[in-house]
């Protein structure tokens, strides 16, 4: 548990829901203060390193340890032969677990890079170098390596992802006219900043783990499922992290390893995974394909939308990355129909990375909408804007807001589109042709319960506490400013405590839905405790403002006074003094009226089961952007730069402007990545990933990243959010590939259509 000090930042209003208020916490990490997990300091720390498999299927015959055993330092060795003592988990939702052992070095292999032997010793160069004179014997067996390997097959058609409505292959074979076309992409990583690991300490029974986490009380949730413990006796600290887009929100093999290692030495382990080791140990984003048609008037009226996608999963286990998310939303259609199915290999499960679903499906459905603009010689914008939806076209619902019509006119505006000359190859400078393009995009609302604590303490200071986390999304700092502007008390006043299971319960931090459910709940405990605050100054027998005749009190400033001015003017903390108070403590929390019982309070905090959807209540409720993108094409070489980008955001109220434009350019930094750099590469003979570092997967630098102009559109949503706001970490991202794509073929006149758009595929 971490409390941090203050910082001051600028002016009052800084502090406000609104203000462009700085990091609470960044002079920490620019310092070095900020304690990571892997950086805490323990007595007696064995420490843990990962074997992992060289074939993509088969059996571990035998493994050889003895040399490793007599290496010096060398404290254990865990292989497939030892039982480690744990049972199966439940999943985010909290299904109830499989009643039979959990081996997390298993003997049947499911996909190269599967870990199957852990070395424990007194340093990690101990054993580092003890693992090398291990040696596995494995009877291999046949594999699936990709999507594209010839015995992969079809797949598996997902019906809870097909969707449809009128009749979109009549409607298509009538339209006066269509385009078909398939679009790729490739395996991507979250190649976040700090890589994975954890230690883990036992005391009787009870289990403390210091771990990168998006979410505290579902990952200790399952450790104790895992070890068979109550909820209660497993703690998640996790203050810090160097960046998660959605990889660290559950436990992963190589921690129960660690956890069943502490358990079996009696002193803390650490494990820290490797880079290579952190393309294997959890999925990042899968592989996908998708055949999109589209069927239209002569004028560019939409008649039909038919689509087919499919995504690697992997062979123990079944993960969509839905490549049908965005195409029911995105635009107005009469006649639709969308298909999903998943093709099982021989990988780690795929996970969710920075808008997951979305990202894929915005991908297909933007480039197929360019080259319906091209088919129709019709400006790409102007085709946008006519088939703007008025409404939820699958759901049947009204949207909450929705000023994509906005994002694409203001963002047009700021862009300069209307200079655009439409042919392809007829803008250049020199050698150089130059390309516009446009890619929309869109996220979803998710909401969850949330709790939270609000103390106003005897000295004047307020503490706000919750185990909610932040990964640099600023969780700490809008926190700080949802208090501050409820109290009246500046943020220099306030400390805020999180990342701790042990703190009240919080939603994930994915799915872009920590912002909007922490606030909710921090804005009703800060109400109540200043309605206790205020209740106390006017009846209390010691306070100075019983006998004022005041009927309300205001707080300003970090002091109360009557709301006209009149009477005493006092600080909180001579408030305080004088009611004899310690410390006014209130705890609320967003469940539903009724559902308070600890038994639903636990599975609101610990699973995702009351996670609300989009379309739960009356509304359809997302996030909306539109990008626009120029690129600078060599014309001798065809190498691509992005070279300025435009794009405009619907997010609802901005709780913190400043955080908000970092998350946007974040995500879209990593979808000019996407656009051009990333690939996770497969040997097609051993399922091998064969450029599992941050030297071969090329993810962008600053040198890659020009000027990016983001603008918000959107208007508070008090049906997304207590406080008006909607997701803005996963939507940035979403579009900048096809923006970038569109723009690439405007400048060349070359549709490449599978990511990532590399020079050998120009030429």
């Amino acid at each position: 548990m971490t409390i941090m000090e203050p910082r001051k930042h600028g002016d009052a209003s800084d502090g406000m829901v609104g203000g462009r208020m700085s990091r609470f916490e960044g002079s920490l990490k620019i310092s070095g203060a900020a304690t990571y997990a892997l950086e805490y300091p323990f007595d007696n720390l064995a420490h843990a390193v990962l074997l992992q498999s060289t074939i993509a299927a088969g059996r571990v015959v035998s493994v050889e340890t003895t040399a490793a055993r007599a290496a010096p330092g060398v404290l254990m060795v865990l292989t497939p032969e030892d039982d480690l003592g744990l049972k199966m988990a439940g999943d985010w939702f909290g299904t109830p677990p499989e009643d039979k052992p959990y081996q997390p070095l298993p003997r049947e292999v499911q996909f190269n890079g599967q870990s199957i032997v852990a070395v424990v010793a007194e340093t990690r160069e101990q054993a580092v170098e003890a693992a090398k004179l291990i040696t596995i014997t494995y009877e291999e067996t046949a594999s699936v390596k990709s999507i594209d390997d010839p015995n992969a097959g079809e797949g598996k058609l997902m019906d809870n992802l097909t969707v449809g409505w009128g009749d979109a292959e009549a409607a298509l074979a009538a339209a006066p006219v269509s385009i078909e076309a398939e679009y790729a992409t490739p395996r991507e990583y979250h190649v976040a900043m700090e890589p994975h690991g954890l230690t883990a300490e036992w005391n009787g029974d009870e289990l403390t783990i210091w771990e990168p986490s998006q979410w505290s009380h579902g990952m200790a949730r399952m450790y104790a499922e895992w070890c068979g413990l109550p909820n209660e006796n497993v703690r998640i600290i996790s203050p810090f992290i160097g960046g998660g887009f959605g990889s660290k929100g559950q436990p992963l093999a190589y921690g129960a390893v660690a956890v069943a290692a502490a358990k079996r030495l009696g002193r803390p382990v650490r494990l820290a995974v490797t880079r290579p080791q952190n393309f294997t140990s959890y999925g990042g984003r899968a592989a996908t394909r998708q055949k999109i048609a589209l069927g239209a008037t002569r004028d560019g009226i939409l008649q039909a939308i038919v689509h087919r996608g499919a995504s690697e999963t992997s062979i123990y286990a079944d993960y969509p990355e839905q490549t049908g998310a965005a195409t029911p939303i995105l635009y107005k259609v009469e006649n639709f129909s969308s298909q999903h199915r998943i093709v099982p290999v021989n990988s780690v499960t795929p996970g969710a990375l920075r808008g997951p679903g979305k990202n894929p499906s915005a991908y297909g459905i933007e480039c197929a909408m360019e080259e319906l603009a091209y088919k129709l010689d019709m400006d790409p914008l102007e085709l946008r804007l006519k088939n703007y939806a008025d409404h939820d076209y699958q759901s049947g619902k009204p949207w909450s807001t929705r000023r994509l019509r906005e994002a694409l006119t203001e963002g047009a505006e700021a862009f300069g589109w209307s200079r655009r000359s439409h042919a392809p190859r007829s803008m250049r400078k020199g050698k150089q042709l130059i390309g516009w393009g446009i890619g929309c995009g869109t996220f979803p609302v998710i909401r969850a319960p949330s709790d939270a604590i609000i103390r106003i303490l005897g000295n004047g200071r307020v503490e706000v506490v919750s185990g909610s986390i932040d990964m640099g999304q600023g969780t700490y700092t809008i926190l700080a400013q949802t208090a501050s502007e409820v109290l009246g008390v500046p943020t220099d006043q306030i400390d805020v405590k999180l990342g701790d299971s042990r703190l009240p319960g919080s939603a994930i931090a994915g799915g872009s839905m920590l912002a909007g459910s922490i606030t909710g709940a921090v804005h009703k405990a800060a109400t109540a405790a200043r309605d206790e605050l205020i209740g106390l100054a006017l009846s209390d027998a010691n306070s100075p403002f019983r006998d004022t005749g005041s009927n309300t009190l205001s707080l300003t400033g970090g002091r109360i006074e009557g709301a006209r001015g009149e009477g005493p003017s006092l600080s909180l903390g001579d408030l305080m003094a004088a009611l004899g108070r310690d410390e006014i403590e209130v705890r609320r929390n967003t469940l539903p009226d009724g559902a308070q019982s600890a038994q639903e309070q636990q599975q609101a905090w610990t699973t995702m089961a009351k996670v609300q959807g989009p379309t739960m209540g009356d509304y359809s409720m997302h996030s909306w952007c539109a990008h626009f993108a120029e690129v600078v094409v060599d014309e001798d070489f065809g190498t691509v730069r992005v070279s300025r980008m435009v794009s405009a955001f619907d997010c609802g109220r901005l709780y913190n402007p400043k955080l908000v434009e970092s998350q946007w350019k974040g995500g879209i930094i990593m979808g000019i990545g996407q656009a051009l750099l990333e690939e996770g590469l497969v040997d097609p003979r051993n399922g091998r990933t064969v450029n599992n570092n941050v030297g071969d997967y090329l993810v962008p630098t600053n040198a890659d990243i020009p000027d990016l102009q983001v603008i918000s559109v959107g208007v508070p949503d008090y049906e997304a959010s207590v406080l008006g706001g909607k997701g803005v970490g996963e939507v940035g991202i979403v579009g900048v590939a096809p923006a970038i794509a569109n723009a690439v073929f405007h400048a060349t006149g070359k549709r490449i259509r599978d990511l990532p758009i590399t020079l050998e595929k120009l030429l």
